[in-house]
């Protein structure tokens, strides 16, 4: 075997357990990432205004910094909208603000996989069937529905200060619980880590 596919091999084990010890977040748009002017402070961005209306909305202020802390804590990120926008209006619109996205479910997404499944009573999202562990969200009716279905959400208010705050610790707490419940996700992943990196 030449040296280039056992690389290959080797990042693909890699990719791998880091894809499965991640902890997949995803972020609402409206009231959550995108506030009014009145709710939230915006992030300052590098384009004029007139350039930045026509491609895409305010950002909340602190999003930048707590995908930055999100990643470093070994986090995947998501957005998760009930909202018509396309993945690349989202992706571009972020991208604007130096921030990647991992994936992106919206209405479109949403609708075609509560059909696959046959969901008659639906929930405005199913964060659970994208494998998303935390999601992030300003509406306490998507919390009661993470209650009735299954799946972990933690509200954020848009005048809410210490907004990355909550999720940051909500993101911490998450990751010990998925760790003490599923520890095989982990340390599987660890050690395979670990024995990669020692070869």
């Amino acid at each position: 075997m030449s040296r280039g596919s056992a690389w290959q091999r080797c990042r693909a084990v890699l990719d791998s357990a880091t894809r499965q010890a991640q902890v997949r977040i995803s972020f609402d748009i409206d009231d959550t990432l995108a506030c009014l002017p009145e709710h939230a402070e915006a992030e300052p961005n590098r384009l004029p205004s007139f350039i930045h209306r026509w491609l895409g909305e305010p950002l909340r202020s602190g999003t930048r910094e707590l995908i930055s802390d999100l990643r470093r804590q070994g986090c995947s990120v998501w957005i998760y909208t009930s909202s018509g926008r396309t993945p690349a209006y989202i992706r571009r619109w972020l991208l604007l603000y130096g921030i990647r996205v991992d994936g992106v479910v919206n209405s479109d997404r949403h609708q075609h996989m509560l059909g696959q499944r046959g969901l008659v009573n639906s929930p405005s999202k199913l964060p659970s069937a994208f494998d998303i562990d935390l999601h992030v969200d300003d509406s306490d009716g998507v919390r009661l529905e993470g209650l009735e279905h299954g799946f972990r959400v933690v509200v954020v208010c848009p005048q809410d200060d210490q907004w990355t705050q909550k999720v940051k610790q909500a993101a911490t707490d998450v990751q010990a619980m998925l760790a003490w419940q599923q520890p095989h996700r982990f340390s599987t992943a660890r050690a395979q880590r670990g024995s990669m990196l020692a070869s």
